[in-house]
């Protein structure tokens, strides 16, 4: 397999954030010839395309688009809000899309990774997501899919991952994740 550097977008913005944790145990667990990157995306103003269309668009929007366009992939990795999105990833997601035609998105394979503190495991967020990352041309892995519910009982109080069945779920769907990722980057 091929050298890959892939962009880690956390949905949440919470000092003690699961989803930061989850991340960061999926970053540990990728192979060497696997580069992970966390991207802040807690600093973007909220997209409003007058912005873009007057030539004055925030240098923050800049410098993330040109951070994210050179990386192969991104994996999401997000809480459910409402039974959807988190605000702070869709603007992410609205940002890196524009302007029209200049997306950074479009043939970056993805993996979306959701989780709630409840049961139901973040399903909504992680298929509203999914329908939105159709239309902006990112090849999502289909499987294995990846709801991680009752999160605040798989994590010590450092933070640490302490369940093995979630980690040997996890590992797999790594695996699997770079597999995805192998077949299906741009210079495939």
């Amino acid at each position: 397999m091929a050298a890959r550097r892939i962009a880690v977008l956390i949905g949440s913005l919470r000092r003690g954030s699961y989803s930061r944790m989850l991340a960061e145990a999926l970053m540990e667990m990728a192979p060497d010839f696997v580069q992970m990157v966390k991207v802040d995306i807690g600093s973007l103003p909220l997209y409003n395309q007058d912005l873009d269309d007057d030539g004055t668009p925030p240098a923050s929007w800049t410098a993330y688009r040109d951070t994210m366009r050179p990386f192969d992939a991104v994996l999401f990795v997000l809480p459910e809000y409402n039974r959807s999105v988190p605000g702070v990833l869709k603007n992410a997601l609205d940002v890196g899309s524009r302007p029209f035609g200049k997306s950074v998105w479009s043939r970056k394979p993805g993996g979306v990774i959701s989780i709630s503190s409840g049961a139901l495991s973040g399903f909504g967020a992680n298929h509203h997501l999914r329908q939105t990352l159709v239309s902006l041309n990112v090849p999502v892995m289909q499987q294995p899919e990846a709801y991680i519910g009752n999160i605040a009982t798989l994590f010590s109080s450092e933070g640490r991952l302490v369940n093995a069945g979630t980690e040997e779920f996890l590992q797999k769907f790594m695996k699997a994740f770079i597999t995805w990722v192998d077949k299906n980057a741009k210079d495939q």
